[in-house]
């Protein structure tokens, strides 16, 4: 591996190094905040840095993946359980996850692969994700979280879609 190779993928580790260290920090405190911001950032110029040196590869493009999930995982695990979120939200929630999986079900069934679409609104859907534990403090999750949704279901669909029609996004 040379040095342009290693620099996207160590910073996607550090992003994996930011989600385990917010585990021990409480949420919406100081540190959480810091450390969730910084692990935003590796996520927007991992890839970024990758494509700029020409130096994407599979294994980086998997451990961004693994990076994301690690991030989202512990987001979740310390947020959601000082959360009141309404039923209505997590059915819809799982109505997106459904989607989601007939998705991935999909795109292995017709493609014989694992097929994930970065698509605009994909894009979107994580940034709007993204921010909104940072919203919590100021806007209702009823209101963001049925706004992050609304964009989310559409965005999975139009995934859908793309899958099914061979369209790569």
């Amino acid at each position: 591996m040379n040095g342009r190779t290693g620099t996207a993928n160590i910073i996607s580790g550090f992003r994996i190094l930011c989600s385990i260290a917010l585990l021990f920090c409480s949420p919406f405190s100081p540190p959480f905040y810091a450390l969730y911001l910084v692990a935003g950032l590796t996520d927007m110029i991992d890839g970024l840095i990758a494509r700029k040196t020409n130096t994407v590869s599979a294994f980086g493009a998997r451990l961004d993946t693994a990076a994301d999930f690690a991030l989202v995982a512990v987001c979740l695990w310390k947020l959601l359980p000082k959360l009141a979120v309404p039923s209505w939200l997590w059915v819809w929630i799982g109505g997106i996850a459904l989607i989601k999986v007939v998705n991935v079900l999909s795109g292995y069934i017709l493609q014989k692969r694992f097929v994930v679409l970065h698509t605009a609104m994909n894009k979107v859907t994580g940034v709007l994700l993204f921010i909104l534990p940072l919203t919590l403090r100021i806007i209702d999750l009823r209101y963001i979280g049925g706004f992050v949704c609304a964009i989310t279901t559409f965005a999975a669909i139009q995934e859908g879609h793309y899958i099914r029609t061979g369209r790569e996004s």
